[in-house]
């Protein structure tokens, strides 16, 4: 069992480092949980959880990182940032449509749709893939 524990980063948000495994999708969510919750921003939940299980699968899949770090944070009001980071630097890239999205290769072409906006920095020693969900503000 996998258990999250939610690590401030200097600006609203957590972040935990979790083992670059399957079953670490389940920690990133109930990490996604406990950022949202905390934020009274449960109405996002749903898709933040579709979104860093997509991340998360796609660190564990295509690169060969021990571990990974997932972070949650708010780079605005407007925004919360769902990011997952590893030691690979290569960029990961949108599937084309063909036959073969009927059993996978869907991941980052479901981000593209449910985010805001999403992106890849790139760091020396590996990268970070974000996605991005906008709060609307109560009126």
């Amino acid at each position: 069992m996998i258990v999250a524990k939610p690590h401030h980063t200097g600006r609203p948000g957590y972040s935990e480092t979790l083992p670059g495994l399957e079953e670490s999708a389940e920690a990133a969510r109930k990490l996604v949980r406990t950022a949202l919750a905390a934020w009274h921003l449960e109405e996002l939940t749903d898709t933040a959880i579709l979104l860093v299980s997509e991340l998360v699968a796609n660190a564990v899949k295509h690169t060969n990182s021990r571990v990974i770090r997932v972070v949650i944070t708010r780079p605005s009001e407007r925004f919360v940032r769902i990011g997952v980071v590893d030691r690979a630097r290569v960029l990961p890239e949108l599937a084309k449509p063909s036959d073969d999205l009927l059993t996978s290769g869907r991941g980052l072409l479901l981000v593209d749709a449910l985010a805001e906006r999403w992106g890849t920095d790139l760091y020396r020693w590996g990268k970070q893939v974000w996605a991005e969900l906008m709060n609307e503000p109560a009126r």
